[in-house]
C-alpha cells in the first residue's frame, strides 16, 4: 500500500497536461509534476517517487528525496518562523512544518534542530517535531553487551554524546569513548558497552572482544619495531592522533599500553615511548 511521507514504487497510468497519473491503491491517482518526469517512461513502468502534499495540500509525487522522511530522525535547519510554528529545509520545495506544540525549545531561524519527521493523521499532512522521548521506546533495550548497532547523534552533552539507538531507544556515548569528529544528527556504527540495572544503555564507537588488547599490544610494539624502538606517543597525546596511528580509542590504547609498561616491554620518556626490549616468546 502506498505511504504519505516514504518512498513507493507507483505504476504509471497515463500522462495529461500536467504531468503524469500513477496508481496510488488506496490513495487513488496520483499526479507527478512534469518537471519530475524522467526523460523515457511508458504506461505500466513503476516509478519510485516520494508522495507529499504540495502548496494546496494536494497529495503529489515527486522523485526528489528528502533528507528524512515519515519515522526517521534528522538535523535539520529552520528557514522561517511564523505565528503558527517554524519551517524546515528538508530538501523539498515545500518547507517541513513544525507546530509550536511539537517543539522542546522555541525554535529560531538559521538554526538547526534534531527532529522526528511524523504523519500527522488528523491534518494529513507531514510535520516534525523535536519532541523525541515520545517517539522512542521506554522499555529496557533488549541488546546485549557487544552487540553492533545502528546509532544516530542528536545532541552533545556534559556527558558525551545522546545517541538513538537503531532508531528506538536513547542511548549515551561518553567523551573518553569518543575519539573521532561527531555531529547532531549523524549516523554511525556502534557497539552496547552495557545496558544498567535502570535500563540505560552505555555505548561505544568501537568493537572490544576479549582478545582485543592483546592484539592491540602486538601492533603497538610492532609499530615500534618499525620506527626503530620510539615513537612520539603517549597515553597523555590526543586521542585524534592515537585513533590516526592504530585505530582505536584512547582508552584502549591506555589500556594496552598500560599492560606493555607493567611487563616493562615499554618505558615513557622524551614525550614519547620507548621499547625496551623484546618479548621472550
Amino acid at each position: 500500500m502506498a505511504e504519505i511521507g516514504k518512498m513507493n514504487g507507483l505504476p504509471v497510468v497515463r500522462a495529461c497536461h500536467h504531468g503524469l497519473i500513477l496508481d496510488g491503491g488506496d490513495l487513488g491517482e496520483i499526479l507527478m509534476p512534469n518537471r519530475y518526469i524522467p526523460n523515457e517512461w511508458k504506461a505500466g513502468d513503476v516509478l519510485e517517487v516520494f508522495l507529499m502534499l504540495d502548496s494546496e495540500d494536494r497529495l503529489t509525487a515527486t522523485t526528489l528525496k528528502p533528507v528524512a522522511m515519515v519515522d526517521e530522525f534528522a538535523s535539520l535547519r529552520v528557514v522561517s518562523v511564523t505565528h503558527i510554528g517554524a519551517f524546515l529545509n528538508w530538501g523539498l520545495p515545500k518547507d517541513l512544518f513544525v507546530p509550536f506544540r511539537e517543539q522542546n525549545v522555541e525554535m529560531r531561524e538559521g538554526q538547526s534542530y534534531f527532529v522526528r519527521v511524523y504523519f500527522d493523521k488528523i491534518s494529513g499532512r507531514i510535520a516534525a517535531s523535536s519532541k523525541l522521548d515520545k517517539y522512542l521506546d521506554r522499555t529496557p533495550a533488549q541488546g546485549k553487551d557487544g552487540d553492533k548497532v545502528d546509532l544516530q547523534i542528536a545532541a552533545k552533552t556534559d556527558l558525551g554524546y545522546k545517541a538513538i539507538i537503531n532508531g528506538t531507544h536513547w542511548g549515551m556515548i561518553f567523551h573518553n569513548e569518543v575519539f573521532q569528529p561527531l555531529e547532531q544528527g549523524q549516523k554511525v556504527d556502534g557497539y552496547i558497552k552495557q545496558v544498567r540495572p535502570d535500563g540505560k544503555v552505555d555505548l561505544t564507537l568501537q568493537k572490544v572482544d576479549a582478545n582485543r588488547f592483546s592484539s592491540l599490544a602486538d601492533v603497538i610494539i610492532k609499530h615500534l619495531e618499525e620506527q626503530g624502538g620510539f615513537m612520539p606517543v603517549t597515553d597523555k597525546s590526543p586521542p585524534e592522533e592515537i585513533y590516526k596511528l592504530f585505530g582505536v580509542s584512547k582508552k584502549a590504547y591506555k589500556r594496552a599500553i598500560g599492560g606493555l609498561y607493567k611487563k616493562r616491554l615499554i618505558t615513557f620518556e622524551n614525550n614519547g615511548t620507548k621499547l625496551v626490549r623484546a618479548r621472550c616468546e
